[in-house]
């Protein structure tokens, strides 16, 4: 049986009219950058999420790096941010000469370790940007507390989580300063090509992001700013707003996979249940947990990725492919390992959640038109190659 990590030609086909309609729509407009498709999307995202404003921006990485801009960085401020997240969290940071200040992992959820923050503070720090990883929320409640404390600017980064709900109801994006999110391919929302979203309630800041996202030009060829060419095309913003109206079941069914992964897991002997952090016999396999499953709210946690935790991962991995099953690792190298971040000389035994994550973690698949013969197939693999571990 064949199990890919991500089948987007399932989701293509159940959509295929309406994508293909708006595609046609927008060459026969020939309005190709920002305009009409682009402002429906932006209304469409801004009530979806429960923000003032929302404007599509080229790319994840793009929102992140004029959140920044907005906000005024400059060479030698400090940035906290998780060690164990996406390349471009940290990458960044150091594109405009700031420092990324790296902090270890939740045992659980591997979001920002919140307990070590306010110690990775100085009279440099200027911002934190948590990284609500995999489809679940940081803990935002203590993070901006510690941000008011010492009037600190919070980006939030959620690329992997459009749609998710924090524990207290309110969705990632509207609860620090600004939000960023990622429509690439990948993502449970995604579009067509790169593009990303930036999301903010302050009307001042709001017009600042807006002027610079076209090169702080405003009018036209007048700029009190510098910005740069970080607009969205309509071809994106018309497959997003197509996608839009069924993201919610599209969460909802990666929960149900999610779930279904956590029982059969439990019933082959492997797990005791989500959340342990610990191997030995009864936990061969580490689960997942949605840390805020029982807040009432039906987005708590989206599953863009369902990473599990073993012993002898690459092992396992190399199995799981000659068995015709996708998987992935996200990440195998934490920033403060990253060859290019050498320049900070940090102590690598600072970390130790995410080192561990990065040698025992790995991803299935988890999209949402996985069938459960499928899903049983990969834990039965699974389950096949701890049987071979342990005769071993």
């Amino acid at each position: 049986m064949n199990v890919p990590l991500l089948d987007l030609k399932a989701q293509y086909k159940t959509i295929k009219p309406e994508i293909d309609a708006a595609l046609i729509r927008v060459a026969e407009s020939q309005y190709f950058i920002l305009g009409p498709e682009v402002e429906k999307m932006e209304q469409a995202m801004s009530a979806y999420i429960g923000c003032k404003h929302a404007f599509g921006v080229s790319s994840g990485t793009d929102a992140l790096l004029l959140a920044l801009m907005a906000i005024d960085i400059k060479p030698g401020d400090e940035i906290i941010l998780p060690t164990f997240s996406f390349f471009a969290t940290a990458g960044v940071v150091a594109r405009l000469h700031a420092v990324p200040v790296f902090v270890d992992s939740d045992k659980v959820t591997f979001n920002i370790d919140v307990q070590q923050i306010e110690k990775k503070i100085t009279a440099r720090t200027k911002a934190i940007i948590p990284v609500h990883l995999f489809g679940q929320s940081a803990d935002m409640i203590p993070i901006m507390e510690i941000a008011n404390k010492h009037n600190l600017k919070v980006i939030e980064d959620g690329a992997q989580a459009i749609g998710v709900h924090y524990n207290d109801g309110r969705q990632v994006g509207t609860i620090g300063d600004i939000g960023c999110f990622s429509f690439f391919p990948s993502k449970n929302l995604g579009c067509f090509g790169d593009g990303g979203l930036v999301t903010i309630n302050n009307d001042e800041l709001a017009e600042r992001l807006k002027i610079m996202r076209v090169h702080g030009g405003k009018p036209k060829y007048y700029h009190k700013v510098i910005g740069g060419n970080f607009r969205i095309d309509a071809i994106q913003a018309a497959v997003l707003n197509v996608k839009l109206p069924y993201l919610d079941r599209w969460s909802a069914k990666r929960r149900e996979n999610a779930a279904l992964y956590t029982k059969l897991f439990i019933e082959a002997g492997l797990s005791e249940g989500e959340g342990k952090i610990v191997f030995n016999a009864a936990n061969a396999v580490l689960l997942p947990k949605a840390v805020f499953k029982n807040s009432g709210h039906k987005n708590y946690h989206i599953y863009n990725q369902y990473v599990i935790r073993v012993e002898k991962r690459d092992e396992l991995r190399e199995f799981l492919t000659q068995k015709g099953i996708g998987n992935e690792v996200y990440y195998p190298v934490p920033f403060h390992r990253q060859e290019c971040f050498a320049y900070l000389k940090t102590n690598d035994a600072d970390y130790p959640v995410a080192n561990g994550a990065a040698n025992d973690s790995v991803a299935l698949p988890i999209y949402p038109e996985l069938t459960s013969e499928q899903i049983s197939y990969v834990v039965k693999t699974i389950a096949e190659f701890q049987k071979n571990k342990r005769s071993l």
